[in-house]
């Protein structure tokens, strides 16, 4: 569901998008649902007609994230993204470990 021309955006100097620019505010949208469905309404049905808007709202801000998200270059292939992350996995045990020793360091 991309739109031409609006919904792809650069970075301000004109290079590619990167991970810290991707805007992604949903919080308020999926807080502002929950509530809408918690509460019991006198008007159950302009309720559900305002819940549904808040949907289609949350629906689009997925969608614009998704097509910024599309426009990150990927510098990796598959194999080394999955060495990496078997690194990084090495890399988080060795520092639980080592939280593990410390937590059981007597004074």
């Amino acid at each position: 569901m991309d739109s031409v021309g609006g919904d792809k955006k650069e970075a301000k100097n004109g290079t590619a998008l990167t991970v810290d620019e991707i805007e992604i505010e949903i919080l308020p949208t999926i807080y502002a649902i929950i509530r809408s469905v918690e509460k019991d309404p006198v008007d159950k049905q302009r309720e559900s007609q305002d819940c549904s808007l808040k949907v289609l709202e949350l629906q689009k801000k997925l969608d614009s994230v998704r097509s910024q998200i599309r426009q990150l270059p990927i510098d990796l292939n598959k194999e080394e993204q999955l060495q990496r992350l078997e690194t990084l996995r090495n890399q988080l045990l060795l520092k639980q470990n080592l939280l593990n020793k410390y937590k059981n360091i007597q004074f």
